[in-house]
């Protein structure tokens, strides 16, 4: 799945640049609907992030480009590769500025992990 976000001005910290609280926001929200599209009708959460490392910084009126894929599907759950790009203004390519796996589990109502379904496209395409 691929999303796109302008950063604005509400989006910078204290010197100027993307706060990284409000990235690993967005990581977070587009992985989670990739997953819940992915995986209809399982209530999907997230479990974990591995390495948050900014490897760069991001200007405000920059256009980031989210790069969600399905890495590994487990009994309960499924990680997500997830690739950022900014396209800054005036800048003649995109950079990467962030990299990480993202990794959602299947919870019942009383928040315990069950199996995903066992019928997936996205499972036979990993597997």
């Amino acid at each position: 799945m691929r999303n796109y976000v302008n950063v604005r001005t509400e989006h910078l910290n204290h010197h100027g640049y993307l706060f990284g609280g409000i990235l690993l926001k967005w990581v977070d929200e587009f992985a989670w609907m990739t997953a819940s599209l992915d995986f209809p009708h399982c209530t999907m959460v997230t479990v974990a992030m591995d390495d948050i490392e900014f490897k760069r910084r991001v200007k405000n009126g920059a256009i980031l480009r989210f790069d969600i894929k399905p890495f590994k599907i487990g009994n309960s759950s499924a990680t997500y590769k997830v690739d950022v790009f900014a396209d800054e203004p005036g800048a003649d390519c995109e950079i990467e500025v962030f990299a990480t796996k993202i990794t959602f589990v299947r919870i019942d109502e009383s928040g315990k992990a069950i199996p995903l379904p066992k019928k997936s496209k996205l499972r036979s395409e990993i597997e």
